[in-house]
């Protein structure tokens, strides 16, 4: 005893250790007074195996559960002395948590089973990814997001479904789905212009300048030059001056702006106006009529499935300028937007949209709403500078099971351990790592299969999608 008492005094003098006080508290419960007997030797063998010993509390049983319940109560007077390394033993000191106040439930910590419960709208960049192979849970992840904010807040989301995925949800929520093809009866008007869409400067030098990427993708690329350039910002400022009086009215069109360039007298302006002529009067002018769906509902869909190859790219620039509208327009109304691009490397496999979502997911940010960008090409999407550099930025990631060479990439860029790898590694669906802020944290997330929901939102062929 007195060795021991000199040992812990020189822990306290010498190691720069404190005297804690401590009491571990155990209550087992069985459904007979017999099983109850049994489990108590094995919970006594058990401990006297690992040089721990257990006491039972004989007529202190009610003392004892109070102790244990989470009333901040103490009812036991038993203490034992103890030193800050050895309280350490039973504190998880070392597990990381994320519990944001008003947060999304996102699943449990692998590690403490503590619920993950983060805030997107309190991280310096609000913007995340979710990433996966097929089949690891990604779009089911952002459905469970989507529900939460729907039923949570009174935010609006707007979803890019290029894969058909996420219609049943929306359409179950109340939301408004539109479909984007060549033939399709929903038009979105590609010069729609809210009044702060220049953000406190003059809106015309943006929209002009959207346009005229929009034209060079229509022409060719290299092949609007600095004339064509000139000729469509002035054409521009016609079609646009009584509109901007008092943002009234409907807002030109392109087959406006067509007219407009024929009514030029440079040859230049013939040959601008022949090129997208396809787009305005021709059999791809979707996005040439005045917009005949309801923007101002609360959640919306873009299904972009069967946008063909001519108009892929046109039609994602267009969509794109239709949501930072939207999102413009919720700023002044002070409200926050939620946007999920599924499968987006679709945007990096153009330099066009490839630029525009990079000032938008930008734009996004300083606007106060929060984009999510999901894909299973992960390789592919680091080959772009421009989506590196959005990934590296973003405070919100969700990592699901990954393609070994993937791993490698993420690894790399985020400085994950191999201990942390291993959540990521042929791991079942809704299993991974969560990064939110400087916290990256292993995460398990269940979701039980027996309800409504779940089928609404599963995307497994064999189970039911919740389409009737």
């Amino acid at each position: 005893m007195r060795e021991e008492t000199t040992e812990f005094l020189n822990d306290l003098t010498m190691r720069d250790q404190r005297m804690m006080h401590g009491l571990i508290t155990l209550v087992h419960i069985a459904d007979s007074l017999e099983q109850l007997d049994a489990d108590t030797d094995s919970i006594l063998s058990i401990g006297a195996g690992e040089k721990c010993e257990f006491a039972t509390l004989g007529w202190q049983q009610e003392d004892g559960l109070n102790t244990v319940l989470p009333y901040g109560l103490r009812r036991i007077d038993t203490l034992r002395t103890l030193t800050t390394e050895s309280t350490g033993i039973f504190l998880p000191f070392n597990t990381q948590e994320i519990r944001d106040t008003g947060g999304v439930y996102y699943g449990v910590n692998a590690i403490s089973r503590n619920p993950i419960i983060c805030n997107r709208k309190k991280l310096l960049n609000g913007n995340g990814f979710i990433l996966g192979v097929s089949g690891s849970g990604k779009s089911f992840a952002a459905k469970e997001e989507i529900v939460s904010v729907a039923l949570g807040t009174n935010d609006d989301i707007i979803v890019v479904d290029p894969e058909r995925e996420y219609a049943p949800l929306v359409r179950a929520m109340g939301g408004e789905i539109i479909h984007l093809s060549a033939g399709s009866e929903n038009h979105i008007n590609a010069m729609d212009m809210t009044r702060d869409y220049g953000d406190g400067e003059n809106p015309m030098f943006l929209k002009s300048e959207f346009i005229m990427s929009l034209c060079e993708q229509l022409i060719g690329a290299g092949k609007l030059g600095a004339k064509g350039k000139s000729i469509i910002d002035r054409c521009m400022a016609n079609v646009y001056r009584s509109y901007m009086v008092d943002y009234s009215g409907d807002p030109p069109t392109l087959k406006d702006l067509h007219a407009e360039l024929l009514s030029q007298n440079e040859p230049e302006a013939r040959d601008v106006a022949l090129a997208i002529e396809l787009f305005t009067s021709g059999s791809l002018n979707v996005f040439a009529h005045q917009t005949n769906v309801d923007m101002n509902r609360r959640i919306m869909l873009y299904d972009i499935l069967d946008l063909g190859k001519q108009l892929k790219t046109v039609g994602m620039l267009v969509m794109l300028d239709a949501i930072l509208n939207r999102v413009i327009e919720n700023r002044r109304r002070g409200k926050r937007t939620w946007i999920y691009i599924d499968e987006i490397y679709l945007f990096f496999a153009n330099e066009y949209s490839s630029n525009f979502l990079s000032e938008s997911w930008k734009r996004f940010r300083k606007y106060g709403a929060l984009a999510t960008g999901l894909t299973q090409n992960v390789e592919d999407c680091l080959r772009s500078p421009m989506a590196r550099t959005m990934l590296a930025n973003s405070e919100f990631l969700l990592m699901l099971s990954q393609a070994p060479t993937d791993r490698m990439e993420l690894a790399n860029l985020l400085h994950i351990s191999d201990n942390q790898m291993n959540h990521i590694t042929n791991v079942e669906s809704g299993r991974g790592l969560i990064k939110v802020g400087c916290n990256l944290v292993p995460f398990n997330n269940e979701f039980p299969r027996d309800t409504a929901l779940y089928r609404l939102m599963t995307t497994k062929p064999e189970e039911n999608h919740g389409d009737n």
